[in-house]
């Protein structure tokens, strides 16, 4: 993680001083992304803008993701670098219940009670949300291949021969 980007920051001081933050993080660092990426090779960049919509009454951080996530293409069965740039508006909330608050446009995120968050568990809370559920690379063409039945599998018995023996009867 960037050396200016604290590990803990307190969201509510942030906001009433309107900070921004921005940092690089290698992707190796994200522990919940790793099971859903091919390697953890790469960085990720990104940056924090703590401010208050007075009109909305909202408080919010914004944040900018710029990276490329390493991931298997589910088609061509390929490595490929799927790029990820967002920016995301995330409305600070105390509890649940102003969840429905919120204006539209903002994503609630639960402050704890304490008002104390960590960067990085929004920047890899994001990077999750981006991965798609079927990677499939924009340039991987398909493995066309014809998958002939093995000796084993022609030699077994039909498990439907013997209804079809009781058919005849």
């Amino acid at each position: 993680m960037s050396a200016n980007v604290p590990e803990l920051l307190d969201a509510w001081r942030m906001v009433a001083a309107r900070r921004c933050f921005d940092g690089q993080v290698n992707l190796a660092e994200l522990t919940r992304l790793q099971g859903l990426v091919a390697d953890t090779e790469g960085q990720c960049t990104y940056a924090l803008e703590f401010a208050h919509d007075d009109i909305l009454r909202v408080s919010y951080v914004e944040l900018t993701i710029e990276t490329a996530l390493p991931l298997i293409c589910q088609r061509s069965l390929q490595r490929f670098l799927l790029p990820v740039s967002m920016v995301q508006r995330l409305g600070l909330i105390r509890s649940e219940e102003e969840e429905s608050s919120l204006p539209e446009g903002y994503e609630p995120w639960l402050v704890p009670e304490d008002g104390m968050l960590r960067p990085l568990e929004l920047v890899e809370d994001e990077l999750v949300l981006a991965v798609p559920v079927v990677p499939l690379s924009p340039d991987g063409q398909a493995v066309d291949r014809d998958w002939a039945p093995t000796e084993e599998e022609i030699s077994k018995a039909n498990p439907f021969a013997a209804l079809a023996a009781l058919k005849k009867q």
